[in-house]
């Protein structure tokens, strides 16, 4: 019986022309990440470490930290935004989704042209689209207009606008495009032979999308979910305008503590817990994607 038996591949070593070459081509990029992400994250950590408000006397100590801790305000809001987080998500997947699926399996030599419809709102500004929304929902709105015209209503009224469901319906409208790109992609790049050999194999449809199309979709789905959460944990854009005090949330309030209370050392504080809040979904999802692959 033969054996067989490993070569040893010799390492090669980069020449001093590759170096150069990917020094040229990696240090913008990563000077341009430190002066604009690290750089700031580390001068908002040095913040938090200060009292007082700004252009007041400051001093160095832990009692941000402390204040922070004893507030469970903030904390039930950090969790009710994360909730809201979740929800749209969510429903921005469970509405690209079947967009994506039809783009790639039924709309044929269209397809490009449909994703480009799809495209093109988000081509307009991001306030107008959240401005439409508020009158859409508003008592004047297209909303209102119909309840009236179909008789369910007597008077006209912001049913939905200045609430959680106004927030996450235009978070929704807004963010579905973003979400059907990546998934459309995943599709995209699936290998249509397996679906035939599913069918071959006497696999119904239904079968074939849960066990073949589904998992390999899936980094997709996972990449679309992180690329509406992380921004909208965040927000403070589209609650301010169509949430109102109902529909506040975690951003709104960092935001206030910027602008309006200037306590940037608690602002600051509330900037970093978010974004330590997100490291566990990242590092689990990017978890699952490699599992995936």
């Amino acid at each position: 019986m033969a054996t067989l038996t490993a070569q040893s591949v010799p390492e090669t070593k980069a020449t001093p022309a590759e170096k150069r070459r990917l020094l040229l081509l990696m240090g913008p990029p990563v000077l341009a990440l430190l002066l604009f992400f690290l750089l700031p994250l580390g001068v908002m950590a040095l913040y938090t470490f200060q009292t007082g408000t700004l252009g007041g006397e400051m001093s160095w100590s832990l009692e941000t930290y402390g204040r922070f801790w004893e507030n469970t305000a903030l904390h039930r809001l950090l969790w009710r935004s994360t909730v809201v987080s979740f929800q749209t998500s969510l429903l921005c997947i469970l509405l690209s989704y079947p967009i994506a699926y039809y783009l790639v399996f039924r709309a044929g030599d269209r397809r490009m042209t449909l994703l480009t419809l799809i495209i093109i709102p988000a081509w307009t500004s991001y306030l107008l689209r959240i401005l439409a929304w508020k009158l859409i929902l508003g008592t004047e709105g297209l909303l209102n207009t119909f309840l009236l015209w179909a008789g369910w209503v007597d008077e006209p009224s912001p049913i939905l606008l200045f609430s959680k469901t106004a927030v996450i319906v235009t978070l929704v409208y807004v963010w579905v495009p973003f979400v059907a790109l990546p998934i459309f992609a995943a599709l995209e790049r699936m290998d249509k032979r397996l679906l035939e050999a599913a069918a071959d194999l006497g696999s119904p449809p239904w079968y074939s999308f849960l066990r073949v199309t589904l998992p390999l979709s899936m980094p997709g789905v996972l990449a679309g979910f992180l690329s509406v959460f992380i921004p909208t944990l965040g927000e403070y854009v589209t609650p301010l305008l169509v949430g109102g005090v109902n529909g506040i949330m975690y951003g709104n309030l960092i935001q206030d503590q910027f602008v309006r209370a200037l306590n940037w050392p608690l602002g600051s504080l509330m900037s970093l817990v978010m974004l330590v809040a997100l490291l566990p979904l990242f590092l689990l999802f990017r978890k699952s994607d490699q599992v995936l692959q």
